[in-house]
């Protein structure tokens, strides 16, 4: 069965490397999205942030990027509070947000071009990523020439690119079919164990959530607060097939499932 713990760390804990200390916001209008969120974020584990619409995920995540202020609270970065987006965070965005104008290589390239690096080292870099996302022949093509599917991949690749520690991803295979979505999930893991970074990661699909996070962070809607945090405590030692079988990772499923399933009840939604 899955197991439920506490938002904040413990006594022996990983440190943390993402602090969110009582986060609120209230958008213009009066739109509560967010109501006294505390969360730690281990270096090295991938959480997932769930819940169902208007629980303010996205919100929570560029709050944690920089890209939004909050109303009320602080992120902590290493012990430094955000003011705004750092190279120590590199975002992952759903739709893409390539530069139409600039090749598979150069959009790779650019944050270390925003950094300051030398052209032939850049690309270097870059190439690296290009090879290891799986686009090796594609370094000179446009977003236009490529499909959703490998246009994510582009920007997985810049992501990774410049070496942050912490990858914030929005749903970031939302926009693909299941058949690619779940090859994603698995290339995922695989260039994560190999970089060993920081990751939240949002997500709509449950079974997305459990197959993907070392932890899931479960939102109520409006205004998102945290409604459990749970471990799954998938054995990933088997393949693919074998994990989505496996008691546990349906126990994990369903078990979330019947918690989201009372604010469809109340009215909410799903995403």
């Amino acid at each position: 069965m899955p197991v439920s713990e506490q938002a904040t760390p413990q006594a022996g804990a990983a440190e943390p490397i993402v602090e969110v200390r009582e986060i609120s916001k209230t958008y213009d209008g009066g739109v509560h999205a967010l109501d006294g969120i505390d969360l730690a974020f281990p270096k090295g584990e991938m959480t997932t942030l769930l819940g169902p619409s208007g629980c303010g995920k996205t919100t929570l995540l560029k709050i944690i990027a920089g890209l939004l202020e909050p109303s009320a609270g602080q992120v902590l970065i290493g012990g430094t509070p955000v003011h705004g987006p750092g190279p120590e965070r590199a975002f992952v965005f759903q739709d893409f947000a390539l530069m139409p104008w600039a090749s598979v290589v150069r959009n790779v390239a650019f944050g270390l071009e925003l950094q300051g690096m030398a052209k032939d080292k850049r690309y270097g870099i870059a190439r690296q990523y290009i090879e290891k996302v799986g686009l090796s022949g594609f370094e000179e093509f446009y977003p236009h020439e490529l499909s959703g599917g490998m246009r994510q991949r582009v920007g997985l690749a810049r992501a990774l690119s410049v070496d942050a520690e912490v990858l914030l991803m929005d749903e970031p295979f939302s926009a693909v079919d299941e058949q690619t979505r779940r090859q994603f999930q698995e290339d995922l893991l695989y260039l994560l164990a190999e970089e060993d970074k920081t990751v939240i990661f949002v997500t709509h699909s449950i079974e997305e959530a459990v197959y993907v996070a070392d932890r899931i962070v479960l939102l109520s809607p409006q205004p998102g607060r945290i409604s459990s945090v749970i471990r799954p405590g998938i054995d990933r030692a088997g393949t693919p097939d074998e994990i989505r079988r496996d008691k546990r990772y349906l126990d994990a499923v369903e078990d979330i499932w019947q918690n989201l399933k009372k604010y469809l009840n109340e009215g909410a939604v799903a995403r």
